[in-house]
């Protein structure tokens, strides 16, 4: 089957997890040509040479620490004219050589549109329509309440009536909408390759610009052992060690870890959790996504859910690590089976 797969630029994580489904097609024979933008792009071309094309992508605003709403309502606004030019002027250049019969997205729109434009069939796989097509089981705050009706906005207007969802979760949850099914996270090679152990360190993933202060915070818990990446720097600040970017060190840091400290996004606490590792999760400000995969490790008991990183936080979460292990012992997921199977029988149906 000649297939589109569409992928947003924004984060890495749908590139990292599309990569997976897309070497998973072109194994199984089928013909597949991607369009992404942005630091996407650039990972996926290196992939899948001569399969990728670059296309204008939507960009988040931040202001601090949060996502700006006003700000990223402003620049769509302004720049949606000139990307909806360059984007179909991409896709006229494409049918010339790619007629395709299905469109994938990974939550990426002008895929999407193209798929609606050429009345074709579409599947969705991300994680984000979680919040749109499924009965949320946790309490939530008032303060988080705009937020949840902004995601679930958004996330409703993205690829509406597509043939088929596929939401990719390590928490069920009961389904208020049709053609949807939940999956098991996207696991990477790289980490069903891993060999988990339990070391003395705990991994951290943070950066400079969400915690100013994170070293000397980290240094008051003098008996534990961190290893942070997100600075992008080597450095030895005695119990804590600033990591700079690499893939396989990374894994190895993510496999021999005790426990992981982290913001709210799935890619990451999807590994830790298949790995069987506490989570420590913080989610950035205004993203009610984030928000809720910590507020569902903490309800599953793999974990804990805070607004802020500080020492007693740390030792709270420290302190409950051997509970955590025991929930986290009984977490079951063979690979990433389920999801190419059911796929393969979805597109033989509409195929």
């Amino acid at each position: 089957m000649k297939i589109l797969y569409g992928v947003p630029g924004e984060g890495l994580g749908h590139a990292t997890r599309s990569k997976v489904v897309i070497g998973h097609l072109l194994a199984r024979g089928h013909e597949v040509c991607v369009v992404s933008s942005s630091r996407a792009y650039t990972m996926l071309a290196a992939a899948f040479p001569s399969r990728v094309h670059e296309i204008r992508g939507f960009h988040l605003a931040y202001r601090g620490l949060a996502v700006s709403k006003a700000r990223t309502t402003a620049l769509t606004l302004r720049t949606a004219p000139d990307d909806l030019r360059v984007n179909f002027a991409k896709y006229r250049e494409l049918l010339r050589h790619f007629e395709p019969e299905l469109i994938i997205s990974d939550f990426e729109s002008f895929s999407y549109l193209f798929a609606k434009i050429r009345r074709l069939p579409i599947i969705s796989i991300d994680n984000m329509q979680i919040i749109n097509r499924a009965k949320l089981d946790v309490e939530m705050p008032e303060a988080e309440f705009d937020n949840y009706m902004l995601a679930k906005n958004i996330v409703r207007a993205k690829l509406p009536r597509s043939q088929h969802y596929f939401v990719t979760t390590f928490f069920n949850l009961p389904l208020r909408k049709p053609n949807t099914t939940l999956v098991p996270p996207i696991i990477r090679p790289e980490i069903l390759a891993a060999s988990p152990t339990k070391g003395r360190h705990i991994l951290v993933y943070q950066s400079a610009t969400t915690q100013q202060n994170l070293v000397p915070l980290l240094q008051q818990l003098s008996n534990e052992e961190f290893r942070v990446y997100g600075f992008n720097k080597e450095e030895d600040h005695g119990n804590v060690q600033l990591r700079a970017f690499s893939e396989a060190g990374f894994i190895a840091d993510l496999a021999s870890c005790r426990a992981v400290v982290t913001n709210g996004g799935f890619s990451l606490i999807s590994e830790a959790v298949f790995l069987r590792k506490p989570v420590c999760a913080i989610p950035i400000p205004a993203q009610f996504e984030q928000w809720l995969n910590a507020a569902e490790i903490e309800k599953m008991g793999y974990g804990r859910h805070f607004t802020a990183i500080t020492a007693d936080n740390l030792q709270a979460f420290t302190r409950s690590l051997p509970s955590f292990e025991t929930a986290l012992a009984g977490y079951q997921q063979q690979g990433n089976e389920v999801l190419f199977a059911r796929l393969e029988a979805e597109m033989a149906a509409l195929g």
